[in-house]
């Protein structure tokens, strides 16, 4: 197929595909090779939204449980986290010509626009690359539950969750050999049986507003493309 399945996306980026092949912190590569695929797909004129996470340099539970902090006071940090990666993602994307706009849900005027949902919409339709951060701007809720809200909001056709495995699983595939990868799952299998695909909150999300996700590995450089222009690969949620 030469045409996209999907007109828009949002694709859903954990701090951990930000450190590519380090342990910690962004990967200037993995950077580079993200706005290249998303360059890639916006030249199809599909319109791209991102949300990132931040757990490359800051987890906001288990430093709350590792060091004691108060959980509101560590998921603000890990918010601020998330903020780093998005400017770290925009500038990759403006050195090779393809404008962005970072928009948090926590007020920060000198590094990011405040997000509004109009203004979004906005950007999208003008063919800039809207980067999601700071979650929802409140506690208690991450990532995965930032995403599956953008994503309704801003009339999404799919999620693209990019991870570092080929899909969902049975279990975990890099301790269990035996572990069956999925192609296909209704969103009712994934909360019975607690795969880790996204957060609860976010999967009852996605399933009220009839959101698909596709969850597909990321360090195989050019498979958001294939993604959608709507090769088989990875596993769709739906």
């Amino acid at each position: 197929m030469s045409k996209p399945i999907y007109k828009t996306v949002l694709l859903k980026l954990s701090g951990e595909a930000m450190m590519g092949h380090q342990d910690h912190g962004i990967e200037a590569e993995m950077c580079a090779s993200l706005a290249r695929q998303i360059k890639e797909v916006m030249s199809l004129g599909v319109r791209v939204a991102l949300v990132v996470g931040g757990g490359n340099i800051f987890r906001g539970q288990v430093a709350s449980k590792a060091f004691g902090l108060d959980r509101s006071v560590a998921d603000y940090m890990g918010m601020l986290a998330t903020v780093l990666n998005g400017l770290a993602l925009q500038n990759a994307l403006e050195k090779i010509d393809v404008p962005s706009r970072v928009m948090s849900a926590i007020a920060m005027q000198s590094v990011a626009e405040p997000y509004i949902r109009r203004r979004a919409l906005r950007h999208l339709e003008k063919g800039r690359v809207a980067i999601f951060v700071a979650g929802t701007g409140n506690p208690y809720f991450t990532t995965d539950t930032a995403a599956a809200l953008r994503a309704a909001e801003i009339n999404a056709d799919v999620i693209l969750k990019a991870t570092k495995v080929d899909g969902v699983y049975s279990a975990d595939p890099m301790k269990d050999k035996s572990a069956k990868k999925f192609e296909s799952l209704p969103f009712i299998d994934v909360l019975k049986n607690n795969l880790k695909v996204m957060d609860s909150t976010a999967i009852s999300m996605c399933m009220d507003n009839n959101l698909p996700i596709i969850v597909f590995d990321l360090l195989k450089e050019g498979n958001i493309k294939r993604v959608i222009l709507g090769e088989k690969i990875g596993t769709l949620v739906h």
